[in-house]
């Protein structure tokens, strides 16, 4: 195998939300995305307690075009969407949702962790769909920790949690919608693993704790996002602390990309009909309730 080589470091920049600070690694200035990658943000806050689900959190609102994908990284939200799906994702999973061609949806707190005022760490990735996909019925899913195979390094030190795509064998149930490879990993001190990408992949890895070294020794801290070059088919990672982070691979899509806010299409005339069909109400109506 060989290994490829780092092309950027992205250090996380603090971003407002709606009031809510996040870091963003990607995209970064000059970078817009790294395809099919579009969006990278990391959430790390403390839910008020007291405070009713329905006064925190991110409310409803739509999205065309993409796959949002949740990973839950410490505390519980609660997603609802316009297509029906009312689910609570734990510590440790992961929810997939298909926006296709339009859904509304929430992620609040969970009734427990606005009882208690617990802390949220969330990470949220936005991946692109080629043009044929985007138009497509919305759909959603629910990864709990039974449904993502385990990876294991040879030292026993790196355990990865299969997200996305096929890895030594194994598979996970996935809607994506491109050809993705995607873990989630944690690491003991010292640790080191070997990661094989498949040809012509992207390859990013955001370092989401700790600390580690890449290729030639390139030490990474917390809350960075690398980008791989291209050519090669590895990926070599010494932990040099305690660490979690995400694996990210893909196959380009390679066509073109035009953003508004939470619409993602080819070209600016979609993006006009995707504002037009959802102030129309043909992304449906998502109405909270506490259950």
């Amino acid at each position: 195998m060989k290994r490829k080589l780092i092309k950027y470091l992205l250090p996380a920049v603090t971003i407002d939300m709606g009031g809510l600070p996040l870091k963003q690694p990607l995209p970064y200035k000059g970078i817009d995305q790294v395809d099919p990658f579009l969006l990278l943000h990391h959430a790390n806050f403390k839910a008020v307690k007291n405070r009713p689900p329905m006064q925190q959190g991110i409310g409803p609102h739509p999205h065309r075009g993409f796959s949002p994908v949740t990973f839950v990284i410490e505390g519980e939200i609660h997603h609802r969407d316009s297509r029906g799906n009312s689910q609570i994702a734990r510590k440790g999973e992961v929810q997939w949702m298909h926006a296709g061609l339009g859904i509304i949806h929430s992620e609040r707190p969970s009734e427990f962790v606005a009882l208690n005022g617990g802390r949220q760490e969330i990470i949220q990735l936005w991946i692109n769909s080629p043009r044929n996909k985007k138009m497509i019925e919305p759909a959603y899913l629910h990864l709990g920790a039974e449904d993502m195979p385990i990876i294991q390094s040879a030292d026993q030190k790196v355990n990865m949690k299969l997200v996305a795509g096929t890895y030594n064998n194994e598979a996970v149930r996935s809607i994506a919608q491109s050809e993705l490879l995607v873990l989630w990993g944690t690491a003991e001190t010292a640790g080191n693993c070997e990661i094989k990408i498949p040809a012509n992949y992207s390859a990013l890895c955001y370092l989401i704790q700790g600390a580690c070294k890449l290729e030639g020794g390139k030490p990474c801290k917390k809350e960075t996002l690398v980008v791989f070059e291209e050519e090669g088919d590895s990926i070599l990672i010494e932990f040099t602390a305690e660490s979690t982070f995400l694996i990210l691979a893909g196959l380009p899509i390679a066509e073109e990309v035009t953003k508004h806010g939470p619409f993602v299409m080819n070209t600016q005339t979609e993006i006009m009909e995707a504002m037009r069909d959802y102030q129309m109400g043909k992304m449906g109506v998502l109405i909270e309730n506490e259950l």
